[in-house]
C-alpha cells in the first residue's frame, strides 16, 4: 500500500537528517556509532538536496533511485551492528535495527511513481 507522497516522504527525510544528527546527543552513542550518525546525517541531507522531488534543492537524483537507495540503506543499517562488531552496545544496536526499520517501512509505503 503507497500511502505517502514525495513530497510527505521528502519531510520525513529531512526529519531523519535531524535524527541522526542529534541521536549521538540524544541516546549516548559515542565511538564509531556516533560518528557513523553524523555520517549518516550529511549524506542523508545531501541525498535529499539532490533528488528531483518537491523538497529536492538541485533535483539531479530521480525519486526511484533516492529509494533504491533508502531500500539498500535500510538493510545495510539492519545489519550494521553485526557488520561493525558494536552488538555487545545495546542501545547503538537498537538505534540502528530501529532506523533501519524505519527506512525500511518508509521505503515501503512511498508512492515513487506518483512522482514520475
Amino acid at each position: 500500500m503507497k500511502i505517502l507522497s514525495s513530497t510527505v516522504h521528502g519531510f520525513l527525510d529531512y526529519l531523519v537528517v535531524v535524527a541522526f544528527a542529534i541521536a549521538p546527543t540524544i541516546i549516548g552513542l559515542t565511538g564509531l556509532p556516533a560518528t557513523i550518525c553524523y555520517a549518516l546525517a550529511a549524506v542523508h541531507l545531501l541525498l535529499t538536496l539532490v533528488t528531483a522531488f518537491p523538497l529536492g534543492a538541485i533535483k539531479l537524483v530521480p525519486l526511484w533511485l533516492h529509494g533504491a537507495i533508502e531500500l539498500i540503506v535500510s538493510i545495510a543499517l539492519v545489519a550494521l551492528p553485526w557488520v561493525l562488531k558494536f552488538t555487545a552496545d545495546t542501545t547503538a544496536r537498537n538505534f540502528y535495527i530501529c532506523a533501519g526499520v524505519i527506512i525500511f517501512i518508509t521505503w515501503a509505503v512511498t508512492d515513487y511513481k506518483a512522482a514520475r
